[in-house]
């Protein structure tokens, strides 16, 4: 039975409630609140629902997930980064690339991404919890992606592009990154043939929620902004 959540309370259901078909809905109702958003990264769940639903909270099992040290990076995608063709940067404008990612896209009808949401990860980020990348041609923004860091775990959301590869030399770029500065897991919530591309692969949900346990709470040498 689908647990529905109380405004009053930020406690979510235990993870194997979650149903197997559809694969990982926990639970719907709540609210979009800062303090909710987080508890709901650490608890192993996240938000996805178009507008008209309720909200509706998931923990897919398996787990796509893409450990740094895996990330594979092709013979194309490393010559272009080597060429420097697009500039990179971090938290420079996270409501532009928030906007961008919920632009419709030509394969799927309407956004999952709405304005209640935008209006809440711009709270995250405003908390330094949510970050951005953008990819930059010139002074005209043609890519990014932006998710949460929380301890030594990184939680992808969404990513855009406009124009070819940009998407890859932000997403490479931030792997990269994120290995430096100590970061041991990068949840990509659901599987993608883009992400398998670079190296993602699915783990049991229990395997994730142990990455949670042992995790969230640890030092990493993040700079966002350096």
């Amino acid at each position: 039975m689908l647990t529905w959540l109380q405004r009053d309370s930020l406690q979510f259901p235990p993870l194997a409630k979650a149903m197997r078909e559809p694969n990982g809905l926990l639970a719907a109702g709540g609210d979009l609140s800062a303090d909710r958003l987080i508890s709901a990264y650490r608890h192993g769940c996240f938000p996805w629902f178009q507008d008209g639903q309720p909200i509706l909270w998931w923990s897919p099992d398996p787990r796509t997930v893409l450990f740094p040290d895996e990330l594979h990076v092709s013979r194309s995608l490393a010559k272009l980064l080597r060429q420097q063709h697009y500039r990179v940067t971090f938290d420079q404008n996270f409501a532009a690339v928030i906007q961008a990612c919920a632009e419709p896209r030509a394969y799927a009808d309407g956004t999952w991404i709405t304005r209640g949401m935008q209006e809440a990860y711009l709270q995250l980020h405003q908390r330094g919890t949510a970050h951005s990348v953008e990819v930059w041609s010139g002074d005209e923004l043609v890519g990014g992606l932006y998710g949460l860091a929380i301890g030594q775990l990184f939680f992808g959301e969404s990513m855009f592009s406009r124009a070819d590869n940009a998407s890859k030399v932000g997403f490479a770029t931030l792997v990269g990154k994120l290995r430096d500065w100590g970061f041991v897991l990068i949840d990509c919530q659901m599987p993608t043939q883009h992400l398998h591309s670079f190296g993602a692969r699915a783990i049991p949900r229990a395997s994730f929620a142990e990455y949670l346990k042992r995790h969230l709470d640890l030092p990493t040498g993040a700079d966002w902004l350096a």
